[in-house]
Order: C-alpha cells, then sequence, then structure tokens
C-alpha cells in the first residue's frame, strides 16, 4: 500500500515538473501564439472604448512590431493595401479608428514554424473580423513572419496568402 501512494505522490511531482518547465520556459512557438493573441486583442476595441484606450493600445501594438515591419494584405473591397514601417501602419490604424465603431479581431488556425537557426519564425494562421454592424466577418488567412531579437519575438512582414487557382 505504500508502494502505491509513494508511486501515485511521484507520478504527480513528475507532472508537476513538466507542468511548471513549460510554464516557465515555454517554447518559441507557444511565445508566438501568445504575441499573436496580445495583438489581436489590442487591435479590437468596441464603440465604448475611449481614445486614450484606442491610443494607448495602439502604441502597445507597436511594441510587437519591428521598426522596418512591411504588411501587403487584401482589404475588404479587393484591394491590396501596402505599408513599408511601423509608423506608417501605425499612422493608417490611428486614422481607420474614428471611422470604425468597433472591431472584434481573432486569429485562429495558428500554426508556428521556427527556423533551425532559431532567429526567425513564420505562423500561418486565419484571420478574422467583425467590423462595426457588419453581419458577416472578414476571413483571411495569412502568413505573418517573425524575427527574434535579444528581448522577444517582432513581427517583420504581414501578408496575405493567395489561394491556388
Amino acid at each position: 500500500m505504500k508502494l502505491i501512494v509513494r508511486l501515485i505522490l511521484l507520478a504527480g511531482l513528475l507532472a508537476l515538473a513538466v507542468w511548471s518547465w513549460g510554464f516557465f520556459f515555454p517554447t518559441p512557438q507557444k511565445i508566438i501564439e501568445k504575441r499573436l493573441v496580445k495583438l489581436a486583442r489590442l487591435a479590437s476595441f468596441t464603440s465604448k472604448d475611449g481614445n486614450i484606450k484606442r491610443l494607448a493600445d495602439t502604441e502597445r501594438i507597436s511594441l510587437l512590431l519591428a521598426q522596418n515591419i512591411q504588411v501587403v494584405v487584401d482589404v475588404p473591397g479587393g484591394r491590396e493595401t501596402m505599408f513599408d514601417n511601423r509608423e506608417e501602419l501605425l499612422q493608417a490604424a490611428l486614422a481607420a479608428r474614428p471611422a470604425v465603431k468597433e472591431l472584434v479581431v481573432q486569429f485562429t488556425d495558428i500554426g508556428v514554424v521556427v527556423n533551425s537557426d532559431g532567429k526567425s519564425a513564420a505562423a500561418l494562421l486565419t484571420l478574422k473580423a467583425k467590423i462595426g454592424a457588419e453581419p458577416d466577418w472578414f476571413i483571411e488567412e495569412l502568413r505573418v513572419t517573425f524575427k527574434n531579437t535579444n528581448d522577444d519575438w517582432l513581427v517583420t512582414r504581414v501578408e496575405t496568402v493567395k489561394p491556388l487557382q
């Protein structure tokens, strides 16, 4: 009986150690997934959010992006939009926020692949966005490229994944 109790305690301690290791030392994939979830949360806003909160969230978004970020995405209406640096992207975001009362952003189906050098990674994901009172969700498949700096993973490129025709 004592042996069974000891084995159960040992198994519990082992499970706690494995969980603790994953919690305190997450893999690059987990770190990037958390950053993407944070980015979606910061990009979302409601009509009840004040201008100061919207401005603060936009500033927080800038901390997740590389200075020389490149964005090439298809937007509603069938046109392609491009940005070549962080300031240009953030100015466009700030300019668009007053025109939209509400924006809900979600990233789903996130798959992250870290390059063998450990200094860059790419994430394939599905962007789901609900804009204002529109009944339909805007859905787009994206490839997001990251670089590993000394401190964190920064987004360096965002592009629409074109379906095969």
